[in-house]
Formats: structure tokens, C-alpha cells, sequence
């Protein structure tokens, strides 16, 4: 079997423009990053404001467990299987983290013959927008030290600073340091912190801004650090807001990429789950909603985090209500959660299944309460049995799912 990586270097990729050209997107409303990725213009959000809004699925998961469960592989997979169908369907997805990317998750692209293409460059340096926050954040953090260094007007408590530093890599050693050694022209010495570049409060806000005034507001109301009185100090408060702006006027745009049978992907944004919001941008899913009859987007971890987030929050904020909720689950997950050590999941047990489906219950139910359809899709392993399978659709029927 070949390998996801051999599957992706073998497909044969449609030129960005022919992609574009499927949803009605003319090359002057594209702004191309090679021949496979562009970037969509501020024009043809603008032009499409008065188009009606298709369907919106969201795929969430039961809970993640090392063995993966395939929400993007699912996403990517479905969206196909509409264009398959004659629907005009649009995939609208986060983009990965190299912190995942090179940990022990991997890329965020999906797998097999449902991935999300150039996957290479999806999962690396992309479009820059990850650069762009992590540059637009750091800069703000500079200002700050050196607004202290340059007399501390505003009369800022070094040791109540709130902001931190990021880069888009694990790297443990930078989570908890001291900045400012060397002498008087290096600032001032305090305790300072990095964090991912997908945890940081700019990349939430640029998934939540509906358009670069809104970003700009978003960017100043961040909380920075308190003064010496205890008052609040905000990023607009040290000028850093159109500063930042400026770095993001690119990063703010989503992504226009395929999948492995040239179904249109729009990917943008992707904030962590379970420090933000965990959804791609609401400019993406707004325009993915525009362009097709059906927009399949996802949320983070399972459905009690991310697929609540995207309900409670980006919907909200965005005027947004899904028309149906795909839970992904898995024989092998299932299992595990049934007691079965990861080393074992791919052998038959009825009875670990009977243990662990109880968590698919509950993700149904939690999904319910939003009255909205839901269906479960069992991400099929080779190694998955009739009597495994069979199993879980009947449960899935008696326990509310619309289908399975």
C-alpha cells in the first residue's frame, strides 16, 4: 500500500486557476502563490455578499486518542464523494502547525486517497500566514520592552505582563526564560515565555475577524500587561494595532487549494482547540458558504471541545448555524477507550467495543442538543471485522444518530 506522502507526490494536481474557475472565481480575483495555492482577494468577498449561503456540515470526533481518528481524511473524503455526486460542494479547513507537523500528530492534510494537495506545502510554509501572526505577535512583544526600556510611560509592572513571545515549533526550552540580560542597552531583565504560534491570541483573532478594520480593533482590545495601579494596558495603548495590522494584510486573506480529485479546499487559519476556538477562519467558512451549495468544515478534538467551540463561539460571533454534524469514530478508537492498549487495537474484541462505544453515546447526545442532525461516519480500517462494524451501526441507530 502506498504511503500518504507517495499517494499526494503521484496525484496528478490541477492547475489553481482551473480550481478557481469550477466555483466562478475569475485569475484577476486570485493572487497566486505558484501554480497549486492562492490567496482570494477582498474583491471577490465582496462581489459574492449578496450570493445565498449553501449548507454548512461541520465533522467533529469522538475523543482523540493516539491512534487518530481521521476528522481532515473524513472532511476531505465527503467532500469529494458530493462532487462525486454532482454537488457543488467547498471543504473549509485550518491549516497545520509545524509544531504538530513534526510531533508526534503529523500533518493536518488528511491521509489516503482523501488528502487536501500540494500536502507538502500545506503542511510547511504554506502562504507565510503563520510567519505573518508569528511576526505580527513578537512584534507587539517588542514594542513592549521596548516602550519599558524607553522610560515606561505608561508606567507598565514588568512582572504582570501577559502577552508572551511565539514560534510555530515545539520547543519546550523557550516556554519559560529571562529576556533583557547584557547591560543597560538590552532592556529591561524580566521573566518572560513563548508559546506555539497556533495558541497565540492573534491567530484566535484573525480566525474571528470579518475583515482587516475589524482585525485592527481585534489586535488593539488585546489585554498586554497591567501598570503599576493595576490598570489595564492594551496592545493599542504602546501603538502596536496598525503596526501589526500591516503584517497581517496578506495572512488575513484565506487560502485556495484541492483535494486529491480537485475538489476546491479553502484553508485558513488554525488555531488549537483547546486554547482558542479551534476553527478555521469565519471569512473562510463565509466564503466557502458563498461559492458552493455545501461548505464542509471541522473543529478540534472532539465534539465536548472544538465542535462546542465552533457552536457556541464562532458561530455565534459569525451568524452561523450548522445544517447537519458528522461525528468521526473508529473501531480502533473505540477499543482503546474499551481498555485495549494501543498496541492491540487492530485485533477483534467485541467486548472492549461494548466498554468503549459508551464515549460514541455520549458525543451523539452532546451533539443533539444543538438540534441539529447528526451522523456518525466510521472511519474503516482494514482491520476492522463485519461483526465490529455492524456493532456500531446499530448502536449508533438506537441511540439517536440520523444515520451511520
Amino acid at each position: 500500500m502506498l504511503s500518504d506522502i507517495e499517494i499526494a507526490q503521484q496525484a496528478k494536481l490541477l492547475p489553481i486557476k482551473d480550481v478557481a474557475a469550477q466555483l466562478g472565481i475569475s485569475e484577476d480575483e486570485l493572487e497566486f502563490y505558484g501554480k497549486y495555492k492562492a490567496k482570494l482577494s477582498d474583491e471577490l468577498s465582496a462581489r459574492l455578499q449578496s450570493n445565498q449561503d449553501g449548507k454548512l456540515i461541520l465533522v467533529t470526533a469522538i475523543n482523540p486518542t493516539p491512534a487518530g481518528e481521521g476528522k481532515t481524511t473524513t472532511t476531505a473524503g465527503l467532500g469529494q464523494a458530493m462532487a462525486k455526486i454532482g454537488k457543488k460542494a467547498v471543504i473549509a479547513l485550518r491549516e497545520p502547525s509545524l509544531g504538530p507537523v513534526f510531533g508526534i500528530k503529523g500533518g493536518a492534510a488528511g491521509g489516503g486517497y482523501a488528502q487536501v494537495l500540494p500536502m507538502e506545502d500545506i503542511n510547511l510554509h504554506f502562504t507565510g500566514d503563520m510567519h505573518a501572526i508569528t511576526s505580527a505577535n513578537n512584534l507587539c512583544c517588542a514594542m513592549l520592552d521596548n516602550h519599558i526600556q524607553q522610560g515606561n510611560e505608561l508606567g507598565i509592572d514588568q512582572r504582570r505582563i501577559l502577552i508572551k513571545r511565539c514560534l510555530d515549533m515545539n520547543d519546550r526550552a523557550l516556554r519559560n526564560i529571562v529576556v533583557g540580560l547584557g547591560g543597560k542597552v538590552n532592556g529591561i531583565p524580566r521573566e518572560d515565555h513563548f508559546i506555539i504560534t497556533v495558541a497565540s491570541e492573534v491567530m484566535a483573532i484573525l480566525c474571528l475577524a470579518s475583515d482587516i478594520e475589524d482585525l485592527k480593533l481585534r489586535l488593539g482590545n488585546i489585554l498586554i500587561a497591567y501598570n503599576y495601579s493595576g490598570e489595564p494596558v492594551y496592545a493599542r495603548d504602546i501603538k502596536a494595532d496598525g503596526a501589526m495590522t500591516a503584517l497581517l494584510k496578506d495572512a488575513i486573506k484565506p487560502n485556495l487549494v484541492q483535494t486529491l480529485e480537485g475538489t476546491p479546499a479553502i484553508m485558513h487559519g488554525g488555531p488549537f482547540a483547546n486554547i482558542a476556538h479551534g476553527c478555521n477562519s469565519v471569512r473562510a467558512t463565509k466564503l466557502a458558504l458563498k461559492l458552493g451549495d455545501y461548505c464542509i468544515t471541522e473543529a478540534g478534538f472532539g465534539s465536548d471541545l472544538g465542535a462546542e467551540k465552533f457552536l457556541d463561539i464562532k458561530c455565534r460571533y459569525a451568524g452561523l448555524k450548522p445544517n447537519a454534524i458528522v461525528v468521526v469514530a473508529t473501531c480502533r478508537a473505540l477499543k482503546y477507550n474499551g481498555g485495549v492498549p494501543k498496541t492491540e487495537v487492530s485485533q477483534e474484541n467485541l467486548e472492549a467495543l461494548k466498554k468503549g462505544i459508551a464515549n460514541l453515546g455520549v458525543h451523539i447526545e452532546n451533539m443533539r442538543k444543538y438540534n441539529v442532525p447528526v451522523v456518525v461516519a466510521i472511519n474503516r480500517f482494514g482491520t476492522d471485522t463485519d461483526a465490529e462494524l455492524s456493532f456500531i451501526e446499530e448502536y449508533c441507530k438506537a441511540n439517536g444518530a440520523e444515520g451511520c
